[in-house]
């Protein structure tokens, strides 16, 4: 009889020691590596409840915001989709924004959030510059249905999905649950 205790059925135990660049060989990861480790970081590494809690309502506020952009752009896709080039974006844009807000109100990681940030501000970006200059042969108004309210609602969701950013490494998720130091780098 042993005194081992059962682990599991397809549960399998990897030895550290095996793993290349694992805190026991003693090598460093890369910069790049750290920065990859870091940008797949979620709410959970955070140690304190109530930087935690922010960050989630953050993301989850900045999700919905790219809900309602993907939303708009698919009920304008009627309007545009004659046009060459735009209507087709529009239809994209929609698409990819529903995608978006339901994986970062899922799985809130540090690259959604900045991914979803960046989605929201080129898409205001875009009918600026489509306002201002034509975008592919096609020129925008402001004064049509949902131009002013989308570019608001993008502008500001990139910038409340920013400041989630900002909470989260506020919230020092490097140190938490005596994991090994990943971003910043040690000097």
């Amino acid at each position: 009889m042993t005194t081992h205790a059962k682990e599991d059925v397809g549960m399998t135990r990897t030895d550290e020691t095996q793993v290349p660049n694992s805190a026991h060989t003693g090598q460093t990861t890369s910069p790049v590596r750290q920065l990859l480790q870091a940008l797949n970081w979620g709410p959970a590494r955070i140690e304190s409840p109530a930087a935690r809690w922010t960050v989630n309502v953050l993301a989850w506020a900045g999700a919905i915001l790219v809900l309602l952009s993907g939303l708009v752009h698919l009920k304008l896709y009627g309007s545009y989709k004659g046009i060459s080039v735009i209507g087709p974006l529009f239809l994209a844009q929609g698409i990819v924004g529903i995608l978006l807000a339901v994986t970062l109100a899922v799985f809130r990681r540090m690259w959604l959030v900045l991914g979803d940030a960046a989605f929201l501000v080129a898409t205001a970006a875009g009918l600026l510059i489509s306002v201002n200059f034509g975008l592919f042969g096609f020129q925008d108004s402001l004064a049509v249905p949902y131009a002013t309210s989308s570019m608001v609602e993008e502008f500001i969701g990139g910038g409340v999905l920013v400041v989630a950013a900002i909470a989260f490494l506020a919230g020092r998720p490097w140190r938490a649950q005596g994991s090994e130091r990943v971003w910043p780098p040690k000097s």
